[in-house]
């Protein structure tokens, strides 16, 4: 087995306590060996920001909303394993039990959901949100009235029948307490578009109805800290991508730029107009009234958004009735973005790309790649043209791996677009070619087992089949910017005719062929791996380390 060199420290995050009323269905196998693992290398980096900036009132509420995301790890644990107190009691390891905090459970979320811990098997698809022997043909037989809900667990009765429970019904301890949270950071707060949006949300928690938080959330435009918080993104679920998962984000906005980023919303409906794609599958037109675009120091994770990977930027809400009738708000994270970029991305380029493109990787262009990418989400077509629904409905399981190479491929072609109008001022439009070439590597790192590992394969293999990079002879990658451009324009185009055509098989044979990664590019992610560079953070974080 190959070595890794392990950087990472304990998490701290309080949430490791186990809430005594958790409920649990799977116990844990009993490990009966701790085995050497290939496990993945994280750096610790603090998560802060400059809190001098806040009202007296925001940072007095900003501990409840700590404390109320915080739960929101208690409520995952549980959706992804189960009971971790059964688990940590088995491990008696020190870097596993790290790392089993790490990844929310005894898989690795960066090398394919592999066991890492002997004696638990391999991942449910489903996870914990459904019984871990269910089959896809039992469930759709059960005819169960919820079958597609986001927002339930499945799980079995005493004769075995399978039945769903609400998440506000099976977490409702956890929940109210994360409620109480949040309305105690009301009574705090003078913002009135703030506290509305907080009001209704700990309503929310308690009841399922999301709908008027989200739209209160997307009606905030004065407010300087936010909460993201919720069952929200279905990447967990990989048995139908139907449920969802709960997470968290504390955030204080970055004023300066969000300003900076108001501008390109406007630029929506054109940028649609101009998809290198039939007209039947641009024929949806996105509102540039309701889209935001906003930058944020982000001073806390939880749940979801927390395992393995971090989430650097989020497009919300993910309902699409709700952003046809009143728009999104694509939120940057800036410092973990920084962090990334400085710890991960420059010393990846130093192995991987040429050195004579090695002055194209900035981080403005990282920025702005991230950027787009969740703006793309917007774009593009939500509606089959066929009449087999929505997309996500039409792709079911494939949904996600497919709108994540979408947002990835859609993301580039509008910098190259925007690039080309002048009205993307900075940089050359080589540097975000470059950079978005080196992120592949620091991407694809994360494993090709997640919609977003597939999507970074896809967008990969697919270079490699037009020739939009080059392997040197020493190892190094150089972009061809012509060919790169014109790569993007034609994967585009194909992805935008998948979704809209809804053709979930050939989604499949295009998985199968170039979502994964091939042994040539095995070996160099090998040699990121000699250099001990890392694959990931770990954030040192919460309210002692805020100083609050």
């Amino acid at each position: 087995m190959k070595s890794i060199y392990i950087l990472f420290t304990l998490l701290i995050i309080s949430t490791l306590a186990c809430n005594s009323s958790e409920k649990k269905d799977n116990k844990a196998e009993e490990i009966t060996e701790e085995q050497p693992s290939d496990l993945t290398s994280y750096i610790e980096v603090g998560l802060s920001t400059d809190l001098a900036q806040l009202e007296e009132y925001e940072r007095a509420m900003l501990p409840h909303l700590i404390k109320a995301a915080d739960i929101m790890n208690e409520l995952f644990w549980v959706q992804a394993y189960g009971d971790r107190k059964a688990l940590f009691a088995n491990i008696k390891d020190d870097d596993l039990l790290n790392f089993a905090r790490i990844n929310y459970g005894p898989w690795d979320r960066l090398n394919g959901d592999k066991p890492f811990i002997e004696g638990v098997g391999e991942k449910p698809l489903g996870a914990n949100i459904y019984p871990a022997d269910i089959t896809k043909e039992e469930f759709e037989d059960a005819g169960l009235e919820d079958e597609k809900g986001q927002y339930s667990m499945v799980r079995r009765n005493d004769e075995g029948k399978l039945y769903t429970i609400p998440y506000h019904e099976f977490f409702k301890d956890q929940l109210t307490e994360a409620s109480n949270h949040i309305k105690a950071a009301a009574e705090l707060c003078e913002n009135e578009e703030l506290k509305t949006y907080l009001e209704l949300r700990a309503e929310a928690l308690l009841t399922d109805d999301f709908d008027k938080s989200d739209i209160a959330w997307l009606n905030m435009k004065t407010n300087g800290i936010d909460i993201i918080i919720g069952p929200i993104e279905h990447y967990e679920d990989k048995l139908y991508n139907y449920r969802t998962a709960y997470e968290s984000y504390v955030l204080v906005k970055d004023k300066e730029w969000s300003a900076k980023l108001a501008k390109y919303v406007t630029f929506l409906p054109q940028l649609q107009s101009e998809l290198p794609v039939d007209p039947k599958y641009k024929q949806e037109t996105p509102s540039s009234d309701g889209a935001q675009l906003n930058a944020y120091d982000v001073i806390f994770y939880a749940g979801d958004c927390n395992a393995g990977s971090k989430t650097i930027a989020v497009n919300l809400p993910n309902d699409e009735q709700i952003q046809v009738e009143h728009g999104t708000r694509r939120s940057q994270l800036k410092n973990a973005m920084k962090a990334k970029f400085d710890h991960i991305l420059l010393p990846i380029s130093e192995v991987l790309i040429s050195e004579d493109q090695r002055k194209h990787i900035t981080f403005n262009a990282f920025f702005s790649n991230t950027m787009f990418h969740e703006v793309a989400h917007g774009l593009g077509i939500k509606n089959t043209v066929n009449g087999k629904g929505t997309v996500r409905e039409a792709l079911a399981e494939e949904f996600s791996a497919l709108e994540e190479g979408k947002a990835d491929i859609l993301g580039l072609y509008m910098v190259t677009s925007l690039k080309e109008m002048g009205e993307l001022e900075e940089g050359e439009l080589m540097d975000y070619y470059v950079t978005f070439m080196a992120s592949i590597f620091r991407s694809v790192r994360f494993g090709a087992s997640s919609a977003h590992g597939k999507a970074n394969m896809l967008r990969f293999n697919y270079f490699k089949d037009k020739e939009a990079f080059k392997r040197n002879e020493d190892g190094t990658y150089s972009v061809d910017m012509a060919k790169m451009k014109e790569a993007v324009k034609s994967l585009t185009a194909m992805i935008l005719k998948l979704q809209g055509d809804g053709d979930k098989d050939a989604v499949i044979q295009l998985m199968e062929k170039d979502g994964i990664i091939h042994a040539d590019l095995e070996a160099d992610l090998q040699r990121l791996e000699d250099a001990e560079i890392p694959v990931d953070v770990v954030f040192k974080q919460g309210i002692a380390h805020l100083g609050l």
